[in-house]
């Protein structure tokens, strides 16, 4: 695996705002994304708010009972999901060893 070495480390939001806007991305509701990850549709809004406001961009247009990714947003669910996808390969492939 290759890895990239960067100058300036990248300040990462976090792993619980990532996963709340990757889940509400591909499920297209915060009320789907708070039920898949055991939270409250609140909790899945207040992350995903304070993920526009660390990167300074809008993820989603909201609209009165439904959702639409943004450019921005389309672009870091599709990297999000990728990420997560890896990691649960990567744990998987541990866990295989163990056993």
């Amino acid at each position: 695996m290759k890895y990239i070495y960067r100058e300036a480390p990248v300040s990462l939001p976090s792993l619980s705002a990532l996963r709340a806007f990757e889940a509400a991305a591909r499920l297209g509701s915060f009320k789907a994304a708070a039920e898949a990850l055991h939270l409250s549709p609140t909790a899945v809004s207040h992350h995903i708010r304070g993920l526009e406001a660390q990167l300074g961009v809008s993820l989603f247009v909201r609209r009165t009972r439904a959702i639409a990714a943004t450019e921005a947003g389309l672009q870091l669910s599709q990297a999000a999901t990728r990420a997560f996808s890896e990691l649960e390969t990567a744990v998987a492939t541990l866990r295989d060893r163990e056993t």
